[in-house]
């Protein structure tokens, strides 16, 4: 088997666990066990709050003493039947804890998956997003494994689903620690004269154009859990009116047009317009997906818009660890990577589960969600985000010394 199928297998199912449970998880709490708001917020804020700490401890240990495939493994295989587990629990409480500690095993896996599938591909900024996008298959094939359970397997639900999709999660963890086995072996870079990686990889903040874009990516990612927090309570709702048997699948839309923007666009236009415009027009993606949900109408123009998802996420996320890749220094690549994760999916995450939970309370009243208000507020962020990256962002062509 190949070095790029097996790496293809590796981003399958680290997605496909992360897209078991994220789009569905608030409406599985609010609607079957009966959590507050503030509640769904403290859970969403999990896996941010572990990011923020858990990859730079993933990656001192990837760059530094063991072999990344190995640290995978151990932590999939341990995570997969912890995640059984919760799929039983129904406790807030005991929920919460159990959970934050799987996002601390799950978080590392997020930049040591990338760091593996730069270091082993001869061209990566060629073939990284032909990887990567089986990632986002992974997530489609989760998002449809759970409705295709829901229709045809679980006769009546009344009374809900119950925790499947995070038993559908643990499952494909099992599955990824099992396969880390036969990833290619990515050893530590003992050699490398500094012994802090993570501490090198902060210094290249020094950098007034690394600074800048390590901000402005940070706030865009507080507005990514207004999708990932508040889709699903919003197609739910009577708004739009979607069943909760059809959400997971329906959700998927946003993967498929990932799919074609990460396979055939991303290479063109990185190729063509530089890393730098095409993070522009990711961020100039957002506002524009917002702006129809705050509209909510017609509902079919809602369910279409999830497509620009792709643009979204693709044209800016999966652009920015590329663009890391290309000027990190060699010697602390699982760090560097760590450190964009850490801004991202850490601390922006993090304040972004909280502000979208807060914002979504705000526009409540009487039980009923104003949800063209809550939209808005993401609409006008990621276009001063677009704004700013025009005005005071500038491309670096080459490694920062740091």
């Amino acid at each position: 088997m190949s070095v790029k199928v097996r790496l293809g297998i590796m981003m399958f199912l680290q997605y496909a666990i992360w897209g078991s449970w994220a789009p569905v998880l608030a409406a599985y709490l609010q609607n079957e066990l009966g959590f507050t708001g503030v509640q769904v917020g403290v859970m969403y804020s999990l896996l941010p709050l572990a990011t923020i700490i858990s990859p730079f401890i993933g990656g001192q240990i990837a760059d530094r003493y063991f072999a990344s495939e190995k640290v995978i493994a151990a932590l999939q295989l341990i995570g997969g039947f912890l995640l059984l587990f919760i799929s039983q629990i129904t406790d807030y409480s005991t929920m919460m804890w159990l959970m934050l500690l799987y996002c601390f095993l799950y978080a590392p896996t997020l930049a040591l998956t990338n760091s593996i599938a730069f270091i082993n591909l001869k061209d990566s900024e060629k073939d990284f997003g032909v990887v990567r996008v089986w990632g986002t298959i992974g997530w489609i094939a989760a998002g449809w494994a759970l409705t295709g359970w829901r229709t045809l397997i679980v006769s009546d639900s009344a009374k809900g689903f119950g925790g499947d999709l995070l038993f559908l999660a643990g499952i494909f963890s099992v599955l990824m620690g099992l396969l880390s086995f036969t990833l290619p072996h990515t050893p530590p870079k003992k050699e490398s004269a500094s012994p802090w990686a993570f501490v090198e990889a902060f210094k290249m903040m020094k950098n007034k154009n690394f600074l800048i874009f390590i901000i402005i990516s940070f706030v865009v990612a507080t507005e990514l859990m207004f999708y990932y927090q508040l889709t699903s309570p919003f197609l739910e709702s009577a708004k739009i009116g979607l069943s909760p048997k059809s959400v997971p699948a329906v959700m998927t839309i946003a993967q498929i047009a990932e799919i074609f923007v990460m396979a055939i666009l991303l290479p063109i236009f990185i190729k063509k317009y530089g890393l730098r415009n095409v993070l522009v027009l990711g961020v100039l993606a957002w506002p524009l997906r917002y702006i129809i949900f705050a509209i909510g109408a017609p509902s079919w123009l809602v369910i279409a818009s999830l497509a620009l998802h792709g643009f979204c996420f693709v044209f800016f996320f999966t652009a920015a660890f590329i663009y890391v890749d290309t000027i990190a220094p060699p010697d602390i690549r699982h760090s560097a990577q760590s450190l964009i994760t850490f801004a991202t999916y850490g601390i922006g995450n993090y304040v972004g589960a909280f502000f979208a939970g807060w914002i979504q309370d705000y526009f409540t009243a009487n039980g009923v969600v104003n949800w063209t208000g809550v939209f808005i507020v993401p609409c006008a962020l990621t276009i001063l985000c677009a704004f700013a990256f025009l005005l005071f962002f500038k491309e670096e062509k080459s490694a920062i010394k740091v």
